[in-house]
């Protein structure tokens, strides 16, 4: 129990949340005020960190010391499918963060009501 930080989980779990968090606070900055425009931040969001979750998983391959052109050799479909199967799979940490988040930021609004 006490190598889960070395054994490679706390880590990823803990960025894939703190982003699940950090991005529908960074969208809503772009974002109008209104439901229209908080279910657009969800979807959005959600595409987001589909898109951040491959890339992350991409970075932990080459970073665990798989080259970088040899997980490029497979082609761009292949990556896709793998790469991107690996981001929604990780929506299971980020999503219930990342619904949470979107959920509160109706309390920061100044010009409507929810």
């Amino acid at each position: 129990m006490g190598n889960i930080i070395s054994d490679g989980l706390f880590l990823p779990i803990l960025i894939l949340a703190l982003l699940g968090f950090g991005v529908p606070r960074l969208i809503a900055r772009l974002l109008p005020e209104g439901v229209f425009a908080l279910l657009a931040n969800a979807a959005l969001s959600a595409l987001v960190m589909c898109i951040l979750s491959a890339a992350f998983f991409f970075g932990l391959y080459v970073w665990q010391g798989v080259p970088a052109r040899d997980l490029l050799a497979n082609g761009l479909r292949q990556n896709l499918v793998t790469f991107g199967g690996l981001g929604v799979i990780a929506a299971i940490i980020w999503a219930p963060i990342m619904v949470l988040s979107v959920a509160g930021l109706p309390r920061k609004w100044v010009d409507k009501t929810w």
